[in-house]
């Protein structure tokens, strides 16, 4: 996909370099096995043409580089072992003697663009067999850079591979072999944003071909034959001169994750990149840091030591008894950054409600958990049925044997075994009454920096606040929250948009820039109530200002039982917009709306998400959300929303789509924390399609104490 946008006179490199700062800054050590080369259009590649290896499953590449006189920004994500998807941010600016694009670009003007690439691997490389693919360049846009093709390669030694494919669209137009129909030459309308499926692998189609070379473990050299002509960059445009299909580049490993690049392209221009490779599959090199979990407390031999294992305290009816016990309990889970909020103790089974405040990884939690209760207890409890709490609300109960935790301790496989062993199941209705502790605090706060910024909108590739959040939440009782938050802006560009919204539909997202002229406002206030209504059935009320843009009533209801990978969900509100300028004030505009959800995980971390309703701008239509997380946290994906606001209507880029990529800190530091870094990079911000950005969803609140989350990060529970 392609979105064309005026620029504003900048110098392009500073300013797109510095958007993708921000997408690369998490770039840690990745693995150290050599990998499949990189285009500078950041998948699997030569220099400019493609290549058929697949990067290893997971693989994120980010890509700058700067070749005739065109700054591409790229990044690729291997969303399964045989998908690859790519997106790429590009700009220049049109010489004096350039013919002009349309809609308005004249000499001198800056163009920037924006694609997605997809490529599938139909072949694995093996038996006798090269790798195969076929690949969409700028599948969905205004056709710059569109093409199709079918590529094979090929490892003839560990060092050295070749390619060769055909091309077409951009990447058959020199030296065609032949063609497979017409193709017309008129590019997508000017809102964009939709797949030229007429004229895929149409047209002329020409041969490219390319070999890599491994000279060295750190310099890797590359040679091709380009099917792209440049008509367009290099005819109409004349931002350089295209004089050879020949392409050769040198390429060095800096560190396992950093790579920098040479060219000598077009025969007649000088290129470089900066490529920068990571894995969410994989831990960064320092791994998991920390203090190390509280060793496990062995009980005694019961026939050496039987009166240690004696049950008499809790057949004594004592309050007092279960209060000391629990006073012990709380005391070790707080060291361990989980706080204990009430217990309950049946025969040889206590029952303990509890919050994770440290770990990102529920599974961390848990085998924390399980430590601290070997510590605390008597001899005599064997089963630990710990009950997460999220917001007021039982998610589960875990139950550990002790006996296991005691056996498995020192076996290699212990974390598999002691997941088998245990037992998820729902947190009941009629669980046994529990004695409650005061929750402490009542009220918390911080003071803190907020950053909050923009990639690639269509002015500026980074636009950006900074300045301090004051943020407060009073817990007034179980499920029962006041919240709020207060920001002063220190300094940023988000509020320096010039182009005034010309969008047909209510102005319900496309004005929210002028809000960022105010240094400071109040970015939420809100009174949220979370319940359990029934089995399987999780609630949620909030009033207040919900958001920056929004203030007014959101009620949710959603059906999930544990360990299902299908969830459903309703969600309504009635919002009315706030003031562009004010403090705290309503503007006019009010909406009723909200959702009907699917939600499915698949296995391996895939999770598909549905949404049906009625949108911000009073548009009908539904959201289909795809993304995959991994066991260290990351979460990467995409979205796209089809409502009944015509192309015409909805404007450059035809509907709303994005990515979306999710950061937990600890991958980046190793140390615990729950806080996370998120962003969505739409492809054009617009009315249409506009969703309420609701604080505190049930689905995200609960799935990751519901089974397929806890299993695949079962791996910490000894961590």
């Amino acid at each position: 996909m392609s979105e064309r946008v005026m620029g504003s006179g900048l110098l392009i490199p500073r300013r797109i370099g510095a958007g993708f700062v921000l997408v690369a800054l998490t770039a840690l050590p990745a693995a150290a096995d050599r990998l499949p080369g990189v285009s500078l259009r950041a998948g699997s590649g030569l220099i400019e043409m493609p290549s058929a290896l697949p990067q290893p499953d997971g693989q994120i590449n980010v890509s700058v580089s700067h070749a005739g006189g065109v700054l591409r920004n790229a990044v690729s994500f291997q969303i399964t072992p045989r998908l690859q998807g790519s997106f790429r941010y590009s700009g220049f600016r049109l010489p004096a003697n350039a013919a002009g694009i349309a809609g308005g670009y004249g000499p001198g003007a800056e163009y920037f663009d924006r694609a997605f690439d997809l490529s599938y691997l139909l072949v694995a490389e093996g038996g006798g067999w090269p790798a195969i693919a076929v690949g969409l360049r700028d599948f969905a846009g205004t056709g710059m850079d569109g093409a199709e093709y079918i590529v094979a390669s090929r490892r003839l030694t560990p060092r050295l591979s070749v390619t060769a494919g055909l091309g077409w669209g951009q990447m058959g137009s020199r030296d065609p072999l032949f063609s497979t129909g017409d193709r017309s030459a008129q590019r997508a309308a000017a809102t964009g944003g939709t797949p030229n499926f007429r004229q895929w692998f149409r047209g002329p189609a020409a041969p490219f071909a390319g070999v890599e070379w491994q000279a060295t473990p750190r310099l890797g050299l590359k040679a091709e034959w380009s099917s792209d002509a440049y008509r367009e960059l290099s005819g109409a445009q004349r931002l350089f001169p295209n004089r050879s299909p020949l392409n050769f580049g040198a390429e060095y490993q800096l560190t396992d994750a950093v790579k920098l690049g040479g060219y000598a392209l077009y025969g007649s221009r000088i290129g470089m990149s900066l490529q920068i490779a990571l894995n969410p599959r994989l831990r960064p090199a320092a791994g998991l840091r920390g203090a190390a979990p509280l060793p496990l407390s062995h009980r005694p031999s019961r026939t050496t030591d039987p009166a240690a294992w004696s049950d008499a305290w809790t057949q004594q009816g004592s309050e007092s008894a279960v209060q000391a016990i629990g006073a012990q309990v709380r005391q070790a889970m707080a060291s361990e950054g989980l706080r204990a909020e009430a217990i309950a103790v049946s025969g040889p089974v206590i029952r303990v409600r509890m919050r994770n405040l440290r770990y990102h990884s529920a599974g961390q939690a848990l085998g924390r958990a399980g430590r601290a209760l070997s510590r605390s207890l008597p001899s005599s409890v064997e089963y630990f049925d710990i009950v997460p709490v999220e917001r007021g609300m039982d998610l589960s109960v875990i139950r550990i044997s002790r006996s296991d935790l005691e056996a498995l301790e020192h076996q290699p496989d212990q974390a598999d075994l002691l997941w088998q062993r245990s037992r998820l199941s729902e947190a009941a209705s009629g669980a046994p009454a529990m004695t409650e502790f005061a929750p402490a605090p009542r009220l918390t706060w911080d003071l803190a920096p907020f950053l909050r910024y923009s990639l690639f909108d269509p002015d500026s590739p980074l636009r950006f606040d900074t300045g301090l959040r004051l943020r407060g939440e009073w817990q007034i009782a179980r499920g029962l929250t006041l919240a709020g938050a207060i920001e002063q802006r220190l300094a940023g560009t988000m509020g320096q948009q010039a182009r005034p919204s010309n969008s047909v539909l209510p102005h319900v997202r496309t004005d929210d820039y002028l809000r960022s002229r105010r240094d400071t406002r109040l970015a939420s206030l809100y009174l949220a109530s979370y319940a359990r209504p029934g089995r399987h059935l999780y609630s949620r009320v909030t009033a207040g200002y919900l958001e920056r843009g929004y203030a007014g009533l959101s009620g949710e209801l959603l059906w999930k039982p544990v360990g299902s990978r299908l969830a459903l969900g309703a969600e309504l509100h009635h919002v009315r917009q706030r003031s562009l300028s004010g403090f705290a004030g309503l503007g006019d505009y009010g909406v009723t709306g909200g959702h009907l959800s699917v939600y499915y995980e698949f296995p391996k971390g895939y999770l598909a998400q549905l949404d049906m309703g009625r949108y911000l701008a009073g548009d009908y239509g539904a959201t289909l959300s795809l993304e995959r997380e991994f066991a260290g946290g990351w979460r990467v994906g995409a979205f796209a929303t089809l409502t009944n606001v015509s192309r015409q209507a909805f404007g450059e880029g035809s509907f709303d789509k994005g990515i979306r990529f999710t950061l937990p800190l600890n991958w980046v530091t190793g140390l615990p924390s729950r806080k996370k870094i998120s962003n969505t990079v739409r492809m054009l911000q617009r009315d249409g399609g506009a969703r309420l950005e609701i604080p505190g969803p049930l689905y995200e609140t609960l799935r990751g104490w519901h089974g397929e989350r806890l299993q695949r990060e079962r791996g910490l529970l000894w961590r």
